[in-house]
């Protein structure tokens, strides 16, 4: 006799039209059911082409009645539209970023968990696979970028719009670069979304393959904002191995499927640490929590990233790890997540 679990891995081998994640881990299969051989599959799929929720449709019924005891399948989906969805079809979808091919969100749900430093070492890996790259620091009350790419210029004015600062191939925008770097940001909602919205607007991005925005930590003004203003491809959700930071991990997972943003998956940074001298693996803030996170929240594990003083040298200086030794073993790592985020959204 099968069951839920059967189902959805059947389900889990659809992919979404036009991406190479599943259905499943799109987050929009809210429910299946199984009773007296008929399977019932709910879907939240959040969109009115109708040639893409037949294609899905189509994809369910031929593959659960490979599935054994199955007499018939039947797709429901819901109508329900949300809030966010609505805000987001009030704004053009060329408004915002239009020669940037692909968009993709770095969070986290809390911070401390190296959210920055993990943006920051993709945006370069992604720029070392041959992709035409951008980065925005988004996190408008703390940006860290220009301190991890060793920047203290000022973007220029071409008289129409601010020009990106380029470095190690990656173009780069920051509220940091036009502030002092002890003048604290003490902005209410409403200014945060207005800065934000203008770090896309104004600022002369060019023909970008993929844009990186670091989020700020937690799930708000910044987030939402960015979800009703354009269409994103995907997120990437920051954590540690430990289960306060899991938690937070598992809510930021659950606000971008609320928002209907897919779900690239996960990035376990500070995962363990390995002795430089003996090659011994500790670890230091527990192990495996992520990749038992990823199964109980159906989303892929990106990679673990170790815990190296490299990578924290490398964001004092300003010289991210992957650029300034590729061949360590955490830039290794970096530069195997930035190919699957690639594949995933080319």
């Amino acid at each position: 006799m099968i069951n839920k679990d059967d189902v959805l891995k059947i389900l889990q081998q659809i992919e979404y039209p036009g991406y190479k994640t599943d259905i499943v881990s799109f987050g929009i299969v809210k429910d299946v059911r199984f009773i007296h051989a008929e399977v019932t599959v709910t879907l939240d799929l959040r969109t009115t082409d109708e040639k893409i929720i037949r294609e899905i449709a189509a994809r369910i019924e031929q593959k659960i009645k490979t599935l054994p005891d199955v007499q018939t399948v039947t797709v429901q989906v819901l109508e329900t539209k949300s809030t966010e969805q609505s805000a987001r079809k009030t704004i053009p979808e060329d408004a915002y970023l239009p020669t940037v091919r692909h968009k993709i969100a770095v969070a986290s749900g809390k911070g401390g968990v190296g959210k920055s430093t993990v943006s920051v070492n993709l945006a370069v890996a992604l720029a070392k696979v041959g992709l035409k790259v951008g980065l925005l620091d988004s996190d408008i009350y703390g940006p860290s970028i220009p301190l991890m790419f060793g920047i203290k210029d000022k973007p220029q004015f071409d008289g129409q719009k601010l020009l990106p600062i380029e470095k190690f191939g990656v173009h780069l925008m920051s509220l940091g670069f036009l502030i002092s770097d002890d003048n604290p940001v003490i902005w209410r909602g409403p200014l945060v979304m207005r800065a934000l919205q203008q770090l896309m607007r104004d600022v002369a991005w060019g023909d970008l393959d993929m844009m990186l925005f670091d989020m700020p930590p937690g799930t708000g003004d910044a987030q939402l904002t960015l979800s009703q203003s354009i269409t994103l491809d995907g997120a990437v959700v920051v954590t540690t191995p430990q289960d306060v930071a899991l938690l937070d991990a598992a809510k930021g997972v659950q606000m971008f499927r609320k928002v209907s943003v897919p779900i690239l998956g996960i990035v376990e940074n500070m995962s363990y640490f390995l002795c430089p001298h003996c090659s011994t693996r500790t670890d230091i803030f527990s192990t495996g929590g992520a990749k038992r996170e990823c199964e109980r929240l159906q989303v892929e594990l990106l990679g673990e990233i170790p815990l190296d003083v490299e990578i924290r040298i490398g964001g004092d200086e300003g010289i991210p790890v992957v650029q300034k030794n590729p061949d360590h073993p955490q830039s290794r790592a970096f530069l195997e997540i930035a190919e699957r985020i690639a594949e995933k959204v080319n």
